[in-house]
């Protein structure tokens, strides 16, 4: 196995419609943990996000596109209340277990949807802020130009695609690190899977569109960026 090359070919075990329901939700929950421990939205947050909402007058709609379950809308919104800011985060993802957990535990100014972000542009939605976590390597290098469109079309701010920078480094400590958590779920195969699907700074690059950016915000990440006003 090397990870020179993005395996394209490699499925993670959660994108199986007849996956064991029960390691699925374990693991759309415990992602909570992981996000916390390797995602760097705390940073994002207060370099990129918060001053998009101090700009807009302490007001936004948050849109987080593949919600999953839920965890990092959560952190965002209650990071932006904690700033006295008036918020509404909505999740979207199109698996239904995912919504189920998260919606486990409401919270005020949050809302889940299971729906395709195609579904809230036919619909005229538009979001201040637009963000993903861990969508782009489940995506293939044809499919990552018009999911960023999407994020454009339902964006009238930001919009952040945060992701795996793939590496060998990245490969064996998340190999170390999961493990004592990881019983009874997907995390350490899926998460060993998405490093190998992952891409590199240069390889998102060729298939971004110009109006987007390129950001390496700690180690093992990368930030796909469309910042407000730019058109495409």
């Amino acid at each position: 196995m090397t990870l020179a090359q993005r395996d394209d070919d490699l499925r993670e075990l959660m994108d199986d419609p007849g996956c064991d329901p029960v390691a699925l939700r374990r693991t759309l929950a415990r992602f909570g943990l992981v996000n916390r421990l390797v995602s760097g939205w705390g940073a994002v947050y207060c370099a990129r996000i918060r001053p998009v909402i101090a700009a807009n007058g302490g007001r936004a709609r948050l849109l987080d596109i593949g919600c999953g379950g839920g965890d990092v809308l959560r952190r965002l919104v209650e990071a932006a209340h904690r700033d006295g800011f008036e918020i509404e985060g909505t999740g979207i993802d199109p698996d239904a277990a995912a919504i189920e957990v998260a919606t486990r535990r409401p919270s005020a100014g949050l809302s889940f949807r299971r729906a395709h972000s195609d579904a809230l542009i036919a619909a005229g939605e538009t979001f201040d802020i637009v963000v993903s976590n861990h969508v782009l390597h489940h995506l293939t290098r044809a499919e990552i130009p018009g999911f960023l469109a999407s994020s454009a079309a339902l964006s009238t701010g930001v919009a952040i695609h945060s992701d795996i920078a793939r590496g060998r480094i990245a490969y064996g400590a998340y190999a170390v690190g999961v493990t004592p958590i990881a019983a009874g779920t997907f995390l350490r195969t899926d998460g060993l899977r998405s490093i190998r699907r992952a891409f590199t700074s240069a390889e998102l690059r060729a298939i971004t569109p110009p109006t987007w950016s390129i950001a390496a915000p700690g180690p093992f990440r990368l930030l796909v960026v469309r910042e407000a006003g730019a058109n495409g």
